[in-house]
């Protein structure tokens, strides 16, 4: 008999039990997670630069025509976004169906998620102060006093 039919493993050891496995915290590779781990990792958005993606977990479709598929480019799989409405590529948030599930697209297709970690640093209060005061002796006027 082979060492295969005798349910023992590639290498001529039986295979782990369920408790075996259990107490060995890298049965399944140095990557294995636990259940509460892999709860806890939430899915990240994935913007094209500030633009919404099809791609991201959070984008939707409200006639539920998004299909996720995989073709070639170049030899290497690449995901693409289908719209099975009109059996071509889908425009994203251009189209009228389209929807964040975060409500995190803007009304002219931005991700706010992009743009919230874009934001310029605010100027303080005294900063804004000195420019408006230069932005008076520019115009010419020399006491601001007589305003």
């Amino acid at each position: 008999m082979s060492s295969q039919s005798q349910g023992r493993g590639t290498q001529g050891r039986p295979p782990l039990s369920p408790q075996h496995r259990a107490s060995r915290p890298y049965a399944n590779g140095p990557q294995a997670r636990t259940g509460e781990q892999a709860q806890l990792a939430e899915p990240r958005p994935k913007p094209l630069g500030d633009k919404c993606n099809p791609l991201c977990p959070f984008f939707r479709c409200a006639q539920n025509a998004l299909r996720i598929t995989t073709a070639h480019y170049r030899g290497r799989p690449v995901k693409v976004a289908i719209c099975s409405l009109v059996g071509d590529r889908c425009v994203g948030p251009q189209c009228r169906f389209a929807y964040c599930e975060k409500r995190a697209m803007l009304p002219d297709g931005r991700c706010a998620f992009a743009v919230e970690g874009r934001s310029k640093p605010m100027k303080s209060f005294e900063e804004e102060l000195q420019e408006e005061m230069q932005g008076f002796k520019v115009r010419g006027v020399k006491n601001l006093d007589e305003l």
